[in-house]
Formats: C-alpha cells, structure tokens, sequence
C-alpha cells in the first residue's frame, strides 16, 4: 500500500510538473534547500532594516558606501574560491561560514553593553551576504541538473523561493516580541546549517539517481574573464548597456530615498516594533510578488510591450511620491514600499532581465555583472550621499524629498521607455534576418 501510493504521487508530479520518478527526491530537496534559504534572509532582513532608524542620514551613506566597497571585494575573493576549491566543498562551506558569522552575531549583541558598532557590521554584513545566498543555490543547481532537466524543473524549484520569502518575514512578524531580535540571529544561524547535509545528500543523488556525474556547472562563463576589465570597457562602450544601467541607477536612487524616508519615520519606534512592521511589509511584498508573478507578468509584457511594462512601475511610484510629498506620513511610505517592491520583483526586475537577451553571449556574462554589481551598489552609495546631503546638509524635509523624487521617477520611467523601444528594435531586427536566412 506503501509503495502504491508513492507511485501515485510520482505519477501525480510527473502530469503535474513534469517531474520523472528518478529526479523526485532531488527535486524536493532542493525545493526545501531553497526554502530555508529565503526564510533565514527573510528573518534577518527586518532585524537589519529596523536597526537603520537608530542613525542619522550620513551615517547610512557611510555603511552604504562600506557596503559597495566590501561587496566588490567579497565577490572578488569567490571567484578566486571558485577557480581553486572543490565546488561540493565551496557551497556547503559558503553557507556554514555565514552560519558561523551570524552564531558570533548574536553573542556579540547578547553580550556586549554598547552594540553599536555590531549592529552596524551585521548591517553591512546581511547586505553582503544577501548578493551569495541565491546565487551560489542556483549555481550549485546548474551543476547537479543537466539542461533538459533544468527546463523542465527550475521552475519547480524556484517556487521553494518564493514559499521561503512567505514564511521568513511572518516569524519576526509574529513572534519578535516574545523571542527579541537577537533570537531572531540565532535561528536564521542555525537554518543556514541545515542545506550543509542536504547539499552533500544532492550531491550523492546526482551519481547515483540522477546520473549526471557528467555535468559540471561553467563557472568561469559567469566571470568576468581574463581581461577584469573587459566587462567595464564593454559596459561604457554600448550606449544600449548604458541604457541599462542608467535604469538600475535611477532604480537605485529611488529605492534609497523610499528607504530613507521610511528610516527616518520608523525612528519614534523601537526596534521590536520596527522589526515587526518591517516584517509585515516583507510578507505583503513577498504575497504580492508571487501573485503578481504567477498571474500578471507575462500578460502585460505580451499585450503592452516592453516599453509599457518598463515605464509602468517608474510612473506609479511616481505619482506614490507626489502623495507622500503632501502627505508624508508613515502609512504612505509604507504602502509605496510595498507597491515599489513588489512591482520590482513581480515585473519590472524580470522585464529588466529579458533585456539582456538582446545582447550577445559574451556581452551578457562579461558586462551584466559589472552592471549587476559595480552599477547596483554604487548606485546605492551615490543615491544615499545625495540625500543625506539634502537632509542632513541642505534641511530638505520629508515631504520636499519626496518631490524630488517624483522628479527621478519621472525620468527613471522616460529611460525604461527608451529601453523598451531599442529592446523591440533589436528583436525587430533579429527576427528579421531569421526569416531572411530561412529556405523558402
């Protein structure tokens, strides 16, 4: 009876999701890997994001500046690890060096009278740590399934993603006030543990059920190659990639005045209580994402077009801040952050994504993390300074930053326009020349 109904349920998953009976167990463990993954940065996120509400304006640029910088270098130091350990022993190690790190956080915090200078490591620290935690899954994911398999269940897999960013923010949401927030350090330590025998059980199952003792995962493609620079030079070289990446600067800069504002009227709370709203936004953003991912993406790109899809976010947080500017309250940012998110995650980060379809092979792994990275973070850097400088230097209120940033907005959603239409022209172009070189 046993076996009969585990029958049925691989038969029920294979019409389902087309998963054969041979990949089920590697599949669901890596749809667990990746759930607890996103749970434990989803638990730590909130316990960061309510620490910044202690500090002044320039002491943000400060860490935002100390994040770019060590950001650059930590991803510097991986792909040295990649070229020179064992890939089964870097990604279990990855996960139990951060696991580790955040076992000495909350000792530190636990201990320690005046945790100041901590709370601004972890703070720098969860930031570095959220650019490795996904990207080494999927890596370690490109070596265990082969590229048929890989179509036919990443999809699957990822889904585990977005189940672990539901449930993450919903334990500090709910429990921050009878655990504390340095509980909360402890358990995303301890669940970062737990993929270490899972990673070496996957890596077992990749010989002796999926039989994929073949495939090995094409880092050195992912790097940014012999020349460190040749990323840079193609980046300020193709005014599309420059297109590209003023969108994620203008992206950034908006994100940083969102996240200022909401800094700055969380600060009449404690932390608890900042943790535990923060939460609340993380699971509202993280339901919204998913549903606006399941149900709405691809039919707005499809019906409307990229230029559409591109300025559609840009406009309406747009007209979100022109709210907040006459009506700075917390309640506004809040909802502006969910909407800015969200909309980010559901449509315009994958919109953003197919644009680097449009470029060739070479240009897409050499440049796209010089844009991913280099552009992102120091988008962040340049962003705060800038309004720390129109708070705290010039005076600038809440409700006048906000119209300054219904003015970026603005451009920001000009700029995905522009994007969207060179992104059709060149797809124009391609299916052109496809049709040109078919036989009649």
């Amino acid at each position: 009876m046993k076996n009969g109904n585990a029958n049925l349920f691989e038969r029920m998953m294979k019409v389902a999701s087309k998963i054969e009976a041979h990949e089920l167990k590697a599949v669901l463990l890596s749809f667990g890997f990746v759930f607890i993954l996103m749970a434990a940065y989803y638990i730590l996120r909130p316990v960061r994001d309510a620490m910044a509400s202690d500090w002044t304006d320039t002491e943000l640029s400060f860490l935002w500046t100390l994040n770019f910088f060590i950001s650059c270098a930590v991803v510097a130091l991986y792909g040295i690890a990649v070229s020179n350990v064992r890939f089964r022993v870097l990604v279990p190690g990855v996960y139990a060096f951060f696991g580790l790190s955040f076992v000495a956080f909350y000792f530190g915090v636990s201990t320690l009278t005046d945790t100041v200078l901590i709370d601004k490591t972890f703070y720098v620290w969860v930031s570095v740590f959220s650019l490795f935690h996904i990207s080494v899954f999927w890596s370690f994911m490109s070596d265990l399934f082969n590229q048929e398999q890989s179509r036919r269940l990443f999809a699957f897999i990822a889904a585990g993603s977005s189940a672990g960013a539901l449930l993450g923010p919903s334990i500090p949401a709910l429990f921050t006030g009878v655990l504390g927030t340095d509980t909360l350090m402890l358990i995303a330590a301890v669940m970062l543990t737990l993929p270490i025998p899972i990673i070496l059980y996957l890596d077992r199952l990749k010989i002796v059920e999926l039989h994929n003792e073949d495939v090995r995962a094409d880092l050195t493609q992912a790097s940014i190659g012999g020349n460190p620079f040749s990323g840079f030079k193609m980046f300020f070289t193709n005014p599309y990639l420059l297109g590209i990446g003023a969108f994620i600067l203008l992206y950034t800069t908006i994100s940083s005045f969102v996240y200022f504002e909401q800094k700055n009227l969380l600060a009449e709370f404690d932390r608890e209580t900042r943790t535990q709203i923060l939460a609340w936004v993380e699971w509202i953003v993280n339901g919204l994402t998913f549903a606006i991912g399941m149900f709405a993406t691809s039919r707005i790109v499809t019906r409307f077009g990229m230029p559409f899809t591109l300025a559609l976010v840009p406009v309406f947080i747009a007209l979100g801040l022109l709210i907040l500017a006459f009506a700075p309250i917390l309640t506004v940012v809040l909802a502006l952050q969910v909407a800015r998110r969200a909309g980010n995650y559901g449509i315009t980060r994958p919109a953003r994504e197919m644009l680097f379809t449009a470029v060739d092979r070479e240009t897409r792994f050499k440049a796209k993390p010089v844009i991913d990275i280099a552009v992102y973070r120091g988008g962040d850097m340049v962003s705060s300074w800038a309004f720390a400088g129109l708070t705290d230097g010039v005076g600038l209120g809440l409700g006048a930053m906000a119209a300054v940033g219904a003015g970026i907005a603005a451009v920001w959603a000009a700029v995905g326009r522009f994007l969207g239409r060179k992104f059709e022209a060149v797809n124009g172009k391609q299916a052109a020349a496809a049709e040109a070189v078919e036989p009649a």
